[in-house]
């Protein structure tokens, strides 16, 4: 079994920030696979369904972020998981709009709903980080974090959330950068795994096959250039 949680923070006032990309990404899994209706309970709303099949938990704490850990945990422990059967999505500052990175472990980077889920969980669980952008000064970070996404950010959301949904049995099955590749795509960028152009060997010249093959030329045996050589190179008779 996987739990899948997308962190975030309750009700209709913070459901359009950027802080709450883990819910929007949860729910569209939701939406876009056969899961049942939302309910409550693990201190949060769940959904169970089915994705490559194996059975799957979806959970959106509703503790508010900073608690977001006594929720998953909770779920955790209840079906008697490890760490390694949790994928939290979340918000990353330190990535572009759009951008997505997922691994296992790690530290949690000023996030309080990692941190939350790092004290309740343990650490090694898979961590999808989706990209918000970063406001550019410490000042403007929480503002930025607590806002809403603009009406353009839906150019990269919208596919992005699309994607992940279509695609949310890779999870199930660690297909990670595979999924990491699909989602890169979604958004206008490229596969990170595409092989690049092979480049030939520093400092060789595409002549100079040519020239190492080339045959020496015999030097002159006799008349006037062969005399001038043997002086040159100080050859006798």
């Amino acid at each position: 079994m996987l739990i899948i949680a997308g962190l975030g923070n309750p009700g209709p006032k913070y459901a359009s920030n950027r802080h709450n990309i883990g819910f929007m990404a949860v729910d569209a899994i939701h939406r876009k696979n056969p899961f049942s209706p939302w309910s409550k309970k693990f201190k949060g709303e769940i959904s169970e369904g089915e994705l490559g099949g194996e059975k799957v938990l979806l959970i959106k704490p509703q503790t508010f972020m900073n608690l977001s850990g006594e929720s998953v945990g909770e779920a955790m422990r209840f079906y008697k998981l490890s760490p390694k059967d949790i994928v939290a999505i979340y918000d990353e500052l330190d990535l572009a709009p759009g951008k997505a990175r997922i691994k296992v472990g790690g530290g949690h980077g000023g996030h309080n709903g990692v941190k939350s889920l790092d004290a309740h969980c343990g650490k090694d669980y898979r961590r999808l980080r989706l990209g918000i952008g970063h406001p550019g000064v410490k000042e403007l970070v929480h503002n930025h974090v607590l806002g809403d996404f603009a009406k353009a950010d839906h150019s990269w959301l919208d596919p992005l959330l699309d994607e992940l949904a279509l695609n949310a049995d890779m999870l199930v099955r660690g297909e990670d950068s595979q999924l990491m590749n699909k989602l890169a795509l979604a958004v206008g960028g490229t596969a990170e795994d595409k092989p690049k152009a092979e480049k030939k060997p520093a400092g060789q010249s595409h002549i100079r096959p040519a020239r190492n093959n080339a045959q020496p030329k015999a030097l002159p045996a006799s008349g006037p250039m062969a005399a001038m050589l043997k002086k040159l190179l100080g050859k006798a008779d």
